[in-house]
């Protein structure tokens, strides 16, 4: 199991960023859909916690087979998703992820807010993460996929009309005010021999490449969602919702049904597929949802379910 810890600053609160972050989500979610792949929103609802009270528990599907490397795609189904469950119990959420044909895969992080510039060596008040574990992310002068740069979410040149924030400057996260930082602990296990370590990696890889830009996006985006209350932004929320959802059925009712509805696993692959799926310790008849559970639960590495 490979766990890292991610620091992000932004020039932010962090009451503002519970507006920012529900916005950038559901809007990064729409945009990011299309042609049959994407994030479904199974469930968005209410939900109370024995130790950390009231909250919001989301659920969702990631279709995303095009976006994995090639040598991933060797060996799964054609059409598969990644189920993400969400506990919101800002300023701290736990978010899961799960792939129901991979019981050996799986993605933990916990996530806590603060009105700080990331020097909190044990925000999650259990044990400290190693140093050489703790990654700071700049969304100023950070890398990323070039895929994903706009020159409108280039933070060096970013202002807001609404807040006169921005430009960000080199040094920012130690002159800016406001600041706050999210801190991510991030649990990824996927123990399968001969793959584990790479396979690790490059979801940290990939997790950090998320990271980045959404927390980039949140900032760039201020104007469109600052001063909005928790009500106007869930109402946003529930129409962007249905949007993506619309997109990633349309698509998938003309080219057929997901993994999900199909009766077995084993007629999207080929007999040797299947018997080498085997030696690796995969299960391939089940293609149920892994949980049914809305209780959060410590990471199992064979049957636990990442923002």
């Amino acid at each position: 199991m490979l766990m890292k810890e991610y620091r992000i600053c932004m020039p932010l609160t962090v009451d503002e960023y519970r507006i920012g972050q529900l916005y950038m989500i559901s809007k990064h979610s729409c945009e990011q859909s299309g042609g049959g792949e994407g994030v479904e929103v199974v469930r968005n609802e209410s939900d109370t916690h024995p130790q950390y009270g009231l909250g919001q528990l989301t659920e969702k599907r990631i279709y995303l087979s095009s976006k994995l490397p090639s040598w991933i795609k060797a060996f799964v189904p054609r059409f598969f998703y990644v189920t993400e469950k969400a506990w919101n119990f800002y300023p701290y959420t736990i978010t899961e992820y799960s792939v129901s044909f991979l019981p050996k895969f799986s993605i933990r992080i916990e996530t806590r807010f603060e009105n700080n510039n990331g020097d909190n060596d044990n925000v999650f008040g259990d044990t400290p993460t190693p140093a050489e574990n703790v990654s700071f992310l700049d969304i100023l002068s950070d890398p990323i996929p070039e895929k994903h740069y706009k020159e409108m979410e280039d933070l060096s040149g970013w202002q807001s009309s609404k807040t006169g924030r921005g430009p960000l400057e080199k040094g920012w996260r130690d002159e800016h005010k406001p600041i706050m930082c999210s801190y991510k602990r991030v649990q990824c296990s996927f123990e399968v021999y001969g793959f584990q370590t790479r396979t690790e990696e490059f979801i940290h890889r990939n997790i950090r490449d998320i990271l980045l830009v959404g927390h980039r996006q949140a900032v760039a985006w201020i104007d469109e969602w600052h001063g909005l209350n928790l009500e106007e932004v869930r109402e946003y929320e529930r129409a962007m919702q249905e949007k993506t959802n619309s997109k990633v059925k349309s698509n998938q009712n003309n080219t057929g049904p997901p993994a999900a509805s199909r009766p077995a696993f084993s007629r999207s692959i080929s007999v040797t597929d299947e018997r080498s799926l085997k030696k690796m310790g995969v299960t391939t008849a089940a293609m149920s949802d892994p949980s049914a559970s809305s209780v959060p639960h410590s990471p199992l590495r064979l049957n636990s379910t990442p923002e």
